[in-house]
């Protein structure tokens, strides 16, 4: 698994994420859009996992008067994701920490890409449960990460091909294995089914499907 405080990890962790993840580019601009559908021109937007800073640079450039929270554990990434900001860095407030660590809003839509993953289930229920309460009635929140079935099989069949894409993609075929290694031991990744149930059962409604590429899966709903 990923340091997220290793200085080199740290530096590498934009090309690592366009290698690694079936189209990454364009999986931070649906998120925009589906944000961009609900939430108003000048709206709030929390952004859970913001370190590295890529889709707050992006969607900071898409809506032009948005202001965002990020939020990230990893002081290391937050510093990577002002200085990926630069001037634009004066439209995010920045939060070293975790969900609880977020403003109280209300905020009109929320987005959290590559990072519920890393959470066991009892913990990422209550950080789903924590960012409904923050938005407003209707807000979207979008989600992207690993969601695939752990059971033997399967979780040898996903994490094969997330290391084949990995590997076609330029990963030395060493990190590739070692990563799928450490993730078969160690990420707390859930079921589509049961990661689409978490959301629903926060309050989420009209959760759909938007993004499915290999392990990943990525859904939107809107707070009820």
């Amino acid at each position: 698994m990923t340091s997220f405080s290793d200085p080199q990890a740290v530096s590498l962790y934009a090309d690592n994420a366009v290698r690694q993840v079936p189209g990454y580019h364009h999986l931070q601009t649906m998120a925009g859009l589906l944000l961009a559908e609900r939430a108003p021109t000048d709206g709030r937007i929390l952004v859970l996992g913001a370190g590295g800073g890529m889709e707050l640079e992006l969607f900071a450039r898409m809506q032009a008067d948005w202001r965002f929270t990020g939020v990230d554990p990893s002081a290391e990434m937050l510093e990577l994701a002002r200085t990926q900001l630069g001037a634009l860095a004066q439209r995010v407030a920045f939060h070293h920490g975790y969900i609880d660590d977020a403003p109280e809003g209300p905020f009109d839509g929320a987005v959290c890409l590559l990072t519920l993953h890393f959470l066991p289930e009892v913990e990422r229920r209550k950080t789903v449960a924590e960012v409904y309460r923050r938005l407003r009635p209707g807000a979207p929140f979008v989600v992207a990460h690993h969601s695939f079935r752990r059971d033997g099989d399967e979780t040898e069949k996903w994490l094969k091909r997330y290391a084949a894409f990995a590997i076609a993609s330029g990963v030395p075929q060493a990190q590739a294995n070692g990563a799928v290694s450490a993730m078969a031991e160690k990420l707390p990744a859930l079921s589509p089914a049961t990661d689409e149930a978490i959301l629903r059962e926060a309050g989420f409604a009209d959760v759909e499907l938007f993004y499915a590429a290999f392990s990943f899966r990525g859904w939107v709903g809107h707070r009820g």
